[in-house]
């Protein structure tokens, strides 16, 4: 399915096809964690087709492999990606709309996605996917860390929740963190540089812990 010059112009994917994934596809998010939520996923849609026009790629392989790209946390999280990729393979409704060698690059792109993938994604699907999933605003990065913290080891002490937050963002965001961008150009980029002179901020990233920690461990933002 080649892409017109108008499709690529607006990055709109086929009409029948979102109904179908609407329909079909999104409401299965709605039974997953807050960082995996029906939120999350509508906002990597709308991250990926705005790369559509930049990139030349299809804009409905592009909208399937975002949308089915996190369908993997229905089981472990650990191999979410690789689960992922086995249902839109399997989904036979696809063959409406995609060839066999459609449906295997858009299997490839969700399998890809993970920030910690240690491979290069192998193609501009999952180039697309990977890059639309990373959220990397400063304040949503740091509020998250703190949060999953507190939720995962309630047990540890307020030096102890900073300790394992800067560890987790010096091994995934600082400048040689496992984190790739892999379009050049893309809004991540400057975001990125933003996040990373936080954390090289040794005081900076401190005060903003303390605030962060303070805020959602007394009940709400101030």
């Amino acid at each position: 399915m080649k892409p017109t010059a108008e499709r690529l112009k607006t990055a709109r994917p086929s009409l029948d096809l979102v109904e179908f994934v609407e329909r079909n596809i999104l409401p299965r998010y709605n039974e997953f964690d807050a960082a995996h939520n029906l939120e999350h996923v509508t906002r990597v849609i709308r991250n990926a087709l705005m790369l559509v026009a930049s990139t030349g790629a299809d804009a409905d392989m592009v909208y399937v492999s975002a949308a089915y790209h996190d369908l993997g946390m229905s089981g472990p999280r650990a191999v979410h990606h690789i689960t992922g990729g086995k249902i839109l393979a399997q989904d036979a409704r696809l063959k409406r709309w995609f060839s066999p060698e459609q449906i295997r690059i858009m299997k490839e792109a969700v399998e890809d996605h993970r920030a910690s993938a240690s491979h290069e994604p192998r193609s501009i699907y999952g180039k697309i996917v990977a890059e639309a999933d990373r959220d990397l605003d400063a304040d949503t990065v740091l509020r998250r860390t703190v949060q999953f913290g507190l939720n995962k080891y309630p047990q540890l002490n307020e030096q102890q929740q900073y300790e394992r937050f800067k560890k987790h963002l010096l091994e995934k965001y600082s400048e040689h963190g496992y984190i790739h961008l892999w379009i050049q150009g893309s809004p991540n980029e400057s975001k990125l540089k933003e996040l990373r002179a936080t954390i090289a901020d040794e005081k900076l990233l401190r005060q903003r812990f303390d605030q962060i920690f303070k805020e959602e461990t007394s009940g709400g933002k101030s």
